[in-house]
């Protein structure tokens, strides 16, 4: 363990985020605020560096004032495999982002699915429309709890856009939360959709923006800000959002998780907001 983590008299409870990188990660700036707003002061969260195949020795050597870990690539994996108990939608989803520390082992859950929805929601604040076709650029394991997220809001259609086909890593997943499905390639037409949500790197979609932002647009990048995609969905008329809505609204559910506590969103918002407008100016 980090000296960062020596015993205090004052901090009880601890939480992190886990990963490689992770020290762009803004999950303390957010989880830290909420605790600041409700008092929390015997609460600290941290970050650690933990590379590919040492999550599962992490949290075993974890000592007991870590209550929760925030997961992030490349653990998200491995954390099924840590847990004592798994949540239904971690096990569709086929990974986990949280890990929670309860009396009978560490319970593993996605929610990532809550942070597209909480997303798509603020894509499309004022309109009761249903979406019915939406296309999701990319097929790696970001793409996984858009595709449960979907199914969820009840979307029929999914266009599946990828340079390779690896549908048989992610069909029974769609199929399972009641998706049609589709793939093509970047050299193919992209058809028009309700919305496009892209989950991929920005240097794969360089040539490619004009193209595929014919639709309001969720970009899970959130630095740098704006993306060529989300300024291309703005040059078109479109309303886009980034990855740091999807970051909020996942870590709310892994706050309560944490504590026991209702987020405070307003003040994690506040925080995660002003951390982002420095980096801009």
């Amino acid at each position: 363990m980090s000296s960062s983590v020596a015993s205090s008299s004052e901090i009880v409870h601890r939480a992190a985020v886990l990963g490689s990188p992770v020290s762009h990660s803004l999950s303390p700036v957010l989880h830290n605020a909420g605790y600041a707003a409700l008092g929390l002061d015997q609460w600290h969260y941290l970050s650690f560096d933990v590379p590919k195949g040492q999550l599962a020795s992490f949290v075993a050597n974890a000592d007991p004032s870590f209550q929760g870990f925030s997961v992030t690539m490349p653990g998200k994996f491995e954390a099924l495999q840590v847990a004592d108990s798994v949540s239904g939608r971690a096990q569709m989803i086929g990974a986990a982002n949280t890990l929670v520390r309860r009396e009978n082992g560490w319970f593993a859950d996605n929610t990532d699915g809550d942070g597209v929805l909480g997303a798509l929601k603020e894509l499309f604040p004022q309109t009761s429309k249903q979406l019915e076709h939406v296309v999701v650029l990319g097929s790696g394991g970001t793409s996984r709890p858009v595709l449960w997220a979907l199914g969820t809001l009840g979307v029929s259609t999914v266009t599946v856009v990828n340079r390779r086909d690896r549908s048989n890593e992610w069909a029974p997943l769609a199929e399972a939360v009641g998706l049609n499905w589709r793939t093509i390639s970047w050299e193919d037409k992209v058809p028009d959709s309700d919305a496009v949500i892209s989950t991929v790197p920005s240097a794969a979609l360089l040539g490619h923006e004009r193209r595929v932002a014919h639709a309001p647009v969720l970009d899970v990048i959130y630095d740098p800000w704006p993306t060529a995609l989300t300024t291309q969905a703005a040059s078109n008329g479109h309303r886009s959002v980034g990855g740091h809505v999807m970051l909020a609204y996942q870590a709310f559910g892994q706050f309560t998780a944490f504590t026991g506590k209702s987020a405070p969103e307003s003040s994690m918002w506040e925080a995660l907001e002003g951390v982002l407008a420095s980096r801009i100016a």
